[in-house]
């Protein structure tokens, strides 16, 4: 699919803030990405998911909201559930949920502070150390812009793309680790062929994290509707790709 890339060599670090993102750029309606694994660069395509993630326009006690709806399906099972909203100018989290096959589920309130695991609520005093933990970790994303890491196929459609630059973004996966600043590279740009022989012009951003398994990740962005089109990841001597699918039931 490869035509033509242009390599770019990173000088410019732009720290995301709210006056850097636009969320008009989002599509509202339903968006499915294919999701496989490659367990070594030769081998057969396994592991199979699609996601599913549904865009709104709402509003969120009594504010301007954008919700993202999730349901990953394996096979013939729905293993995961997330339901997002986001503040529809600066995308800053409001609500967060999730459920995991297990009836594991998690809710992060960002208005009222307060969070619950499978169905009871939690504080930075817990007496589970995990939950505690979690906890504690919410509270760091207090009083502070932090974007929303669950939802990265829809942040990085909002970044401000130019050559020579890489984005600081203050992520924050709900439930996990403190927020952290994680760095992406806009290294050059591609064009991909789609269907009826269409040319695509991508931005391509790509991120490392030598500290996990050395995971490269290179996403494809459209530079005409923002989306994010494709995944290559590597980590170890494993392979995962996403692949946005244009048409789908």
């Amino acid at each position: 699919m490869n035509i033509a890339t242009a390599q770019a060599q990173t000088n410019d670090t732009i720290s995301i803030n709210p006056s850097q993102v636009n969320t008009k750029v989002l599509i509202p309606g339903t968006h499915r990405w294919l999701v496989y694994f490659k367990m070594g660069k030769d081998s057969t395509r396994s592991h199979y998911q699609f996601w599913t993630r549904k865009i709104d326009l709402t509003q969120y006690n009594g504010k301007e909201a954008i919700s993202i709806t999730q349901e990953w399906e394996n096979n013939d099972t729905i293993v995961h559930k997330v339901y997002s909203v986001c503040d529809r100018k600066s995308f800053a989290p409001f609500y967060h949920e999730t459920w995991n096959k297990g009836n594991n589920s998690t809710a992060f309130n960002f208005l009222t502070r307060e969070a619950m695991v499978n169905g009871r609520p939690i504080t930075g005093s817990d007496a589970d150390s995990n939950k505690a933990k979690r906890y504690r970790a919410f509270e760091k994303s207090f009083g502070t812009y932090v974007l929303n890491w669950h939802l990265d196929l829809e942040v990085f459609p909002l970044l401000p793309y130019k050559n020579n630059t890489t984005f600081a973004i203050n992520f924050y996966d709900p439930g996990f680790t403190a927020p952290a600043i994680v760095y992406y590279t806009v290294t050059g740009s591609i064009t991909i062929t789609g269907y009826n022989g269409q040319s695509i012009d991508c931005w391509l951003l790509a991120h490392d994290d030598n500290d996990r398994m050395k995971n490269h990740e290179v996403f494809y962005i459209s530079k005409e509707t923002k989306e994010v089109l494709k995944l290559e990841q590597q980590f170890g001597d494993r392979y995962r790709y996403k692949i946005k699918i244009p048409f789908s039931n």
